[in-house]
């Protein structure tokens, strides 16, 4: 499976970006699937999860409330809404994949990674 991200870029705080990930192959449906962040200086960390048929979603607590990740099967794509965004919400965002199908927060329990886009909220 290859990933694809995007839907980054600078915005103010309080503003919403939507990210997406692409993924290539037939095999999409299966998996479980990720949105992380890293900040400069600061481990990578689980924002959201969605299990593969959608119907299960883990938030971090302190993106609850206002983000959103939503998956189209259909499409090959997993989404991430990110609304009333901080400036403490800066960071690259990465989409993964999971073979155990379920909505996990573990970094450890993905397979596939993609190359990051850029999320940067101004003061």
């Amino acid at each position: 499976v290859q990933l694809q991200a995007s839907g980054g870029g600078l915005v103010q705080a309080g503003g919403s970006l939507r990210l997406s990930c692409a993924a290539s192959g037939r095999t999409f449906s299966s998996y479980g699937m990720g949105w992380f962040r890293q900040a400069p200086g600061k481990e990578r960390e689980s924002v959201a999860a969605i299990s593969y048929g959608g119907r299960t979603t883990y938030y971090a607590d302190s993106v609850k409330g206002r983000f959103t990740i939503s998956r189209d099967n259909a499409k090959n794509t997993v989404y991430l809404q990110t609304d009333s965004l901080k400036p403490e919400d800066t960071a690259v965002y990465y989409c993964a994949a999971s073979k155990q199908r379920i909505a996990t927060r573990s970094v450890y329990e993905y397979d596939y990674w993609g190359q990051g886009t850029q999320v940067t909220v101004s003061s």
